[in-house]
Formats: structure tokens, C-alpha cells, sequence
């Protein structure tokens, strides 16, 4: 959520800003119409706390207590209904509030999916002088991949993960979770079901379109999380940090689940959009100061497990239209893809500033004892689905074999698959 006090002092800046998110100047008008209309409110019911105060005080002073017990019960009245409007209010001010993405930083280009920048890329795509297969075929003929049976089970875009390429799994956790300990990461295995509210916080529900993309079990209030973000986030909910905690790093494990309502049609053929997959997600609570340094960190640590694993990849920031609703600035990671061609999106940092931290009640203690709310930022450790696919395309062998990249051999003990 933005901050009230910034969009009452800057109205003009925040219309600018939030228009490059296709956000009308008159939704920020009407914020501040009703959130004038609060704040008068609010004054009113604290003028007339402060009344029924004052009377409190005097009745045991005075012997005809009779008029004043009067004008105490027509006060309280007054209270009541007050509180109720107060109330209702701001519910609706909330509402409004609740509606507004995050402001994007100056250097987001404006646009949608088609509009990111490129930053830079690494290495060449992979080049073969035999036909290459793509990751399902690959699979299928070593049995490490299983949609058939999946499908039977499950239906389509699930799928079962065996053998070796289990292994792969567990290697590829193994090996970014050693780099993160490097780096003073805290390892976290969250729970993958949060309440209604908590999902809310995080600002991944705030229109329909998100709504279709959630599971949600109704009978108990509960969304199956489309990230681990989703639930390492609220982690800290209510709480205080000190300044010298910060920045608090955590690498979670979990399984994710996506509805994919908006993608019928789009990557039907294997396992690279799934309705259940593993990642691995990096999680920082930083120091506004320096949030933007530490979403550098994020995505530097992101290419450097790319370029561990020897795939090529691009970097690219995103445009306004394209982020996440609690995203100021998003950096994508894709790695190239030889059956397509073509770079594909696997990994993701964002700096969502302070704007899940004032929904879900996250802050520090500054020098002076004040309490400011803290910066909070997410970025993709590793999608394990889509790395084992970019492993088996651009390690594939002319026998249809998958080379092992080096840095995962000694997780493994065996050098081919």
C-alpha cells in the first residue's frame, strides 16, 4: 500500500507516476476526496471521546449527577454511530487504497510485455550440428519425465519427475542452497497454504485477474501459494527489526501452484507451464536506503547461478504494465531455450519498496527509536522445472544422452544422464 501522507502532499507526482500503470488520476481525486471525509470524521469521534472524557471526570464531583449521566448516554449514542461511520469509511478508503499498484521507480520504462529493456546477455546459444530434441522428447526416451501418467492421475500440466532427473531436483537445491549460505541466507522450508487476509497483505489478489490465477480452498480460508514469497513474506508480520538485522536474508524451499487461467492454449506441450512446480525463492528485509543496492545483490546472485550452470541468458527490466502490483522495479532473468529458439523467462527480482511492509505491519528501529517500515524484495533462486529443462536441451548429447553441468557432479556422482 502507498503511503497516504505521500499521495496528500504529492498528488500531482503520484497521478504521474501511477499513470505509467494505467492507473486514472481520478482514483487518486477520490482518495483524497474520502479520505478528507475520514480524517473529519475521525476528529469529530475524538472530539466527542474527548466530551464524554471530561463529563466522566466530573460526575463524581457533583451532587446533581443527573444531567450530566444524561448528556453522557446521548454522547455515547452520538459515539456509536460515529464509530460505525468512522468504520465504514474507512473500509472503503482502504478499499481505494488497496487498489493502487506500487509507484515505479524513475528508471522503469513505461509499457507492457513487449516493452522491457535489455540490459545484457551472457554467453552464445548453444549451438549442435545434429537434430536436436526438446526437453519432453528427452525425457520421455530416458524416463525421467512422465506427463502420460501424470495426466491419468492428475490432468494436464502436471507431470512426474523420475529417477535421475529426481536427482537433478535435489541436486540443484543442494547446490544453490550451499551458495546461499555463502551469502548469509537463512534457509526456510515455509507452508505453502496462507489465510485469506495474508494473501491480501502481499497484494496478490487486489483485482479478479489475480484472484483466477490462485488455488483457494473456500471451506477454510486458505490459498495454496503460487511462490514460497507468498508465505516467507508475511513471516515477520507485526513485528519490529533492529536496524543492525537488516538486511535479512532467507532461501525457501516449496512446492507452488498456479491456476495458469490466462494461459489456454500457451506451452501445452511439456513441463515448462505447469500447475504444480518446485522453486527455490531468495528473501530479503531491507534498509530503505538500501534496498536498491540490495536488489542488485538479488539479481547479481541470480546471474551467478546461471552462470555456474553454463546456460546463456539475457537480463532485462521490465516496463510498468508488466510487473506485479507490488513490484517498483522488476529485473527478469531468461535462459535460453534451443527447441524455441528463443530466451525464456526464469527468474524474476523485485523491490516492492515499503509497500507490502505497511500492509502487513513490518518495520525497523531507526538511530533516533523511531519505527519506519522496512523494504521488502523477492527474486527467483531457481524454478526447478524450467532449469532442468534448460539443462537438458543445451546439454543434450547426438545419443540423446544430458550432460551433467560440471558444478552439479559432485552432488550427483555421475557425470551423464
Amino acid at each position: 500500500m502507498i503511503d497516504i501522507k505521500l499521495i496528500r502532499e504529492n498528488p500531482d507526482y503520484i497521478k504521474k507516476a501511477l499513470s505509467k500503470r494505467k492507473v486514472d488520476g481520478k482514483s487518486i481525486d477520490n482518495i483524497l476526496e474520502l479520505d478528507k471525509v475520514y480524517r473529519e470524521n475521525l476528529t469529530n469521534l475524538e472530539n466527542l471521546r474527548a466530551q464524554l472524557n471530561k463529563i466522566s471526570k466530573k460526575v463524581p464531583k457533583t451532587d446533581d449527577k443527573e444531567p450530566l449521566l444524561k448528556q453522557a448516554q446521548e454522547i455515547k449514542k452520538e459515539i456509536s454511530i460515529l464509530e460505525d461511520k468512522v468504520s465504514q469509511i474507512k473500509e472503503e478508503l482502504d478499499n481505494l487504497m488497496y487498489s493502487l499498484p506500487n509507484i515505479p521507480q524513475e528508471d522503469v520504462p513505461d509499457g507492457g510485455e513487449d516493452d522491457f529493456i535489455e540490459l545484457k546477455k551472457w554467453g552464445e546459444p548453444t549451438k549442435f550440428d545434429f537434430a536436436i530434441k526438446d526437453h519432453l522428447d528427452l525425457g520421455e526416451a530416458l524416463d525421467i519425465i512422465d506427463v502420460k501418467r501424470a495426466t491419468k492421475v492428475s490432468g494436464s500440466r502436471f507431470y512426474y519427475l523420475k529417477g535421475k532427473g529426481a536427482l537433478l531436483e535435489f541436486a540443484l537445491v543442494n547446490f544453490i542452497i550451499d551458495k546461499a549460505l555463502k551469502n548469509n541466507f537463512i534457509p526456510v522450508i515455509p507452508p505453502v497454504l496462507i489465510r485469506y487476509e495474508i494473501m491480501k497483505a502481499m497484494g496478490y489478489i487486489d483485482t479478479p485477474e489475480d484472484l483466477a490465477e490462485r488455488y483457494f480452498l473456500e471451506k477454510d480460508n486458505l490459498f495454496l501459494v503460487g511462490t514460497s514469497e507468498q508465505s516467507v513474506g508475511p513471516m515477520h508480520k507485526d513485528e519490529v527489526f533492529e536496524k543492525d538485522d537488516l538486511p535479512r536474508r532467507y532461501i525457501a524451499f516449496s512446492s507452488c501452484f498456479r491456476e495458469e487461467a490466462g494461459s489456454y492454449g500457451k506451452d501445452i506441450r511439456g513441463i515448462l507451464r505447469v500447475h504444480q512446480f518446485d522453486k527455490v525463492e531468495l528473501f530479503s528485509y531491507a534498509l530503505p536506503e538500501k534496498s536498491k543496492e540490495e536488489h542488485e545483490f538479488l539479481v547479481n546472485f541470480e546471474e551467478s547461478l546461471w552462470q555456474d550452470l553454463k546456460i546463456p541468458y539475457r537480463v532485462l527490466l521490465l516496463a510498468s504494465n508488466d510487473m506485479s502490483r507490488p513490484s517498483s522495479k522488476t529485473i527478469d532473468i531468461e535462459a535460453w531455450i534451443p527447441s524455441q529458439n528463443k530466451y525464456r523467462e526464469v527468474s524474476s527480482a523485485s523491490n516492492t519498496t515499503d509497500f507490502q511492509a505497511r500492509r502487513l505491519n513490518i518495520k525497523y528501529k531507526d538511530e533516533q527509536n523511531n519505527l519506519r517500515f522496512v523494504h521488502m524484495l523477492n527474486a527467483t533462486g531457481l524454478p526447478i522445472g524450467r532449469t532442468i529443462i534448460t539443462i537438458m536441451e543445451n546439454y543434450q548429447t547426438k545419443e540423446g544422452r544430458i550432460k551433467v553441468p560440471d558444478v552439479l557432479v559432485k552432488y550427483l556422482g555421475f557425470e551423464i544422464i
